[in-house]
């Protein structure tokens, strides 16, 4: 017992079935379980825990949600006995990895169909901010997505939207039609009356060049309000 607290609770003090690394290479991936892929991420666990038990009191901190955990600053997992700055580093990093994938995944689809590909597009982009951003999705005659153009960056309460730069950049890349979108950091779906107002300000703008306005999607980390599904574009 003396011998095996010096040695403490490392992957390789464990049976071979409940070390993640080996079990990822006999097994696969899918097999694993989130606690044990963030095991695998730290290394280790402390004198008295083992990394996939520390993971596990790190996941179940936030509900066991992968998307609480990835806004966890690398300050607050230090906060977590057995954590240090590379080890909360290499969680931070691998999460963000994970997010960036599937903004990549959205874009290679391109081309928007409906409101729920453009919450697929901009979710992983602004759904879990803190702050309010706005930003435009140029589109093509078919559909398919030019460019994004994040057009202003606030605090909590509103952002400040600029109609001739929105119309502007719609002109030199080409686009025919435009999708408005902007996230709610407190997660209400409903629509501002200054919500309302600058919308009918781009789309008004626009038609004089010619630009539809398809939609104004309001983004929360989980779901979305659009203003062409609900009738009020």
């Amino acid at each position: 017992m003396g011998q095996e607290n010096q040695i403490g609770f490392g992957i390789k003090s464990w049976a071979e079935d409940d070390r993640p690394r080996e079990k990822l290479l006999q097994k696969g991936k899918l097999s694993l379980s989130n606690a044990e892929l963030i095991a695998i991420l730290i290394g280790s666990g402390s004198r008295n825990e083992s990394a996939v038990q520390l993971s596990k009191r790190i996941l179940a901190s936030t509900g066991n949600q992968l998307s609480d955990l990835g806004k966890l600053s690398v300050k607050k997992l230090c906060e977590f006995k057995g954590i240090g700055p590379a080890k909360a580093v290499s969680i931070v990093a691998a999460l963000e990895l994970g997010r960036r994938r599937r903004t990549e995944e959205a874009l290679e689809k391109k081309k928007i169909t409906s409101s729920a590909s453009v919450f697929e597009l901009m979710q992983p982009i602004i759904g879990e901010l803190y702050h309010e951003e706005f930003w435009i999705i140029y589109l093509n005659n078919s559909n398919k997505v030019i460019e994004q153009l994040q057009l202003s960056k606030g605090g909590i309460t509103g952002t400040l939207v600029d109609v001739r730069i929105t119309l502007r950049k719609a002109l030199e890349v080409g686009a025919t039609s435009i999708i408005l979108t902007h996230n709610h950091p407190s997660g209400t779906l409903r629509p501002s009356e200054a919500d309302k107002q600058l919308t009918q300000k781009l789309k008004t703008a626009a038609q004089s060049l010619d630009i539809k306005v398809l939609d104004h999607l309001i983004v929360t980390e989980k779901s979305y309000f659009s203003f062409a599904d609900e009738g009020v574009l």
